[in-house]
């Protein structure tokens, strides 16, 4: 026999808040199951797998509009298309790193100029966004 679990229960056994369960079910990434003749709404230890498919997919760059694509191809069983969904945020996973990358250059030149001493204008990295700013 299924186990019947309430929402509680399924948030603290998957790692989450009542609310983040509730957003879920909002988004159409969970069904919200009917009320029995109690009031209650149970729950079955899939829910609970559901979700934490979700936090992993979310842990791993991808947006809940893509989840919802990636757990209809998890139906489907389309290896295919979810290969080609993890090569897409892959690159941009690789796009984001080298922007990373360029912005801690940046900040670490314009540090270093700070801590050099007095330069000719007030504040390097000031300057530097005031200039940056005026050539876009």
């Amino acid at each position: 026999m299924a186990q019947k679990l309430t929402i509680g229960k399924v948030a603290a056994a998957a790692a989450v808040n009542v609310e983040t369960i509730r957003f879920y079910q909002r988004r159409g990434l969970l069904t919200e199951p009917p009320k029995s003749p109690g009031g209650f709404r149970y729950y079955d230890e899939a829910t609970i797998a559901r979700v934490r498919f979700v936090k992993r997919a979310q842990a791993l760059g991808f947006s809940l509009e893509e989840v919802v694509g990636l757990m209809a191809l998890e139906q489907s069983s389309a290896c295919g298309p979810t290969h080609d969904a993890a090569v897409r945020k892959l690159q941009l996973v690789e796009e984001r790193i080298t922007d990373l990358k360029r912005i801690r250059s940046t900040l670490k030149n314009l540090v270093q100029k700070c801590e050099a001493g007095p330069a000719a204008v007030c504040c390097p990295i000031i300057e530097s966004l005031a200039h940056s700013a005026s050539n876009k």
